[in-house]
């Protein structure tokens, strides 16, 4: 076990353009203590951002297989998921939703579409995970996207093509290595400090789930399976963090907020503006022809959440072959109460029961969370006035 008074080695890799932002330069990558890297560059020059990304990503997806069993996949922006999913089969409506109806989409592929649909608009951009080889039908879905790069433990030869040819051939692609095995310690530097800790090895699995604490005690197949996503997801999302999860993918990610209850608002949020993208109005929302797949993700959501500006209105309403109908007094927030059966995952536990009242609001029946909370009685009376059905699992998951 590496200690705090040992000395780190740092062995300079590559270079990088530049850090976090352009005027940060240099900047390298760096092997840690003589291993190798956990990833090698198949195309593309990653940059700093990008990297933080991919490391998180690649951990998130690698940890999910491993306990559900599941082809997974991440969609990550500025280390943070924007969706993580496993591969489970769509409705009818979702592939309307994601404009792939009648295509034939292999698990990893439905896993991607999952985890970039949860939060499209977020994901713009995305750097991605996945947790099995690409194929060549995941390489065609990452093709129409917006996206900055992949980290996966390998390619198919014609999916490797399609993605080096991916913006101009500058796609970033990378080959994580599913042996790669971090040191147990790792440190941080921070304005001259260096810190340590042990790695969070913490695992979350079907077996180590527990009891709920609540008057319900039942939970589904699919919800075990919708807690144990999020849970994982939380792992590696900026704190604090709450996350919404349904059908094996994320609906909602409420990451880096300082209030616990604005981080179940957020997703909360979130998950509302993903169950809307279902509703018959915004499915049949008619794009003139040509306009791009983003243009035509964020008028939807435009759409959904009505706050359109006076500058932007000419805009907007450009993209629609005829106008968007009117929303109906009270018609979202009604459509809104046949979302149900919702998982939640919290990475620390909630000190006030207004988080409670928040998810009750967006369909959450599920919950997860570590109690340790003064407030626990209070929590759980008001899970059982919703009908919820909570696991402590005495697990905080700080992630920073």
């Amino acid at each position: 076990m590496t200690t705090p008074e040992t000395r780190r080695i740092y062995r300079q890799q590559f270079t990088l353009k530049y850090g976090c932002n352009p005027h940060q330069s240099p900047a390298s990558v760096h092997s840690v203590d003589g291993a190798s890297l956990p990833f090698r560059v198949l195309n593309g020059a990653p940059g700093y951002i990008n990297l933080l990304d991919a490391l998180n990503a690649w951990q998130l997806v690698v940890e999910l297989r491993e306990s559900l069993h599941l082809p997974a996949a991440a969609s990550f922006k500025h280390v943070s998921p924007a969706g993580a999913a496993v591969a489970v089969p769509l409705s009818e409506t979702l592939e309307a939703a994601y404009e792939v109806g009648g295509k034939d989409l292999t698990p990893q592929a439905l896993a991607y579409l999952r985890a970039r649909q949860a939060d499209p608009k977020s994901s713009f951009g995305d750097f991605a995970a996945l947790s099995d080889t690409v194929d060549e039908a995941t390489a065609l879905v990452l093709k129409t996207e917006v996206s900055d790069g992949l980290i996966a433990p390998g390619y198919d030869s014609k999916a490797l093509e399609i993605l080096k040819a991916k913006k101009g051939g500058k796609y970033i692609v990378l080959e994580g290595d599913p042996a790669y095995r971090a040191p147990e310690v790792e440190y941080k530097e921070v304005f001259g400090v260096a810190l340590s800790q042990k790695r969070n090895t913490a695992r979350i699995t079907r077996e180590g789930l527990g009891q709920p604490v609540t008057d319900a005690q039942q939970l589904s197949d699919d919800a075990v399976r919708d807690l144990i996503l999020a849970a994982i997801t939380l792992k590696y999302t900026q704190s604090n963090s709450v996350g919404f999860a349904l059908d094996g993918q994320m609906i909602g990610v409420g990451a880096g907020q300082q209030s616990r209850v604005d981080c179940t608002r957020l997703a909360g949020s979130k998950a509302g503006v993903w169950f809307l993208r279902q509703h018959p109005k915004v499915l049949a929302l008619a794009f003139k022809p040509g306009t791009k797949r983003a243009d035509r993700t964020n008028g939807r959501v435009r759409y959904i959440e009505g706050d359109i500006t006076p500058r932007e209105r000419a805009v907007w309403e450009g993209l629609f072959a005829r106008p968007a109908p009117q929303w109906g007094q009270g018609e979202r927030e009604t459509w809104l109460t046949g979302l149900k059966d919702v998982s939640l995952a919290s990475d620390a536990f909630f000190p006030f029961p207004d988080s409670i009242d928040q998810a009750a609001k967006r369909g959450v029946r599920y919950i997860w969370q570590p109690g340790g909370s003064v407030a626990d009685p209070q929590v759980i009376e008001a899970c059982n006035e919703y009908g919820m059905a909570m696991v402590f699992s005495g697990t905080r998951l700080f992630h920073h």
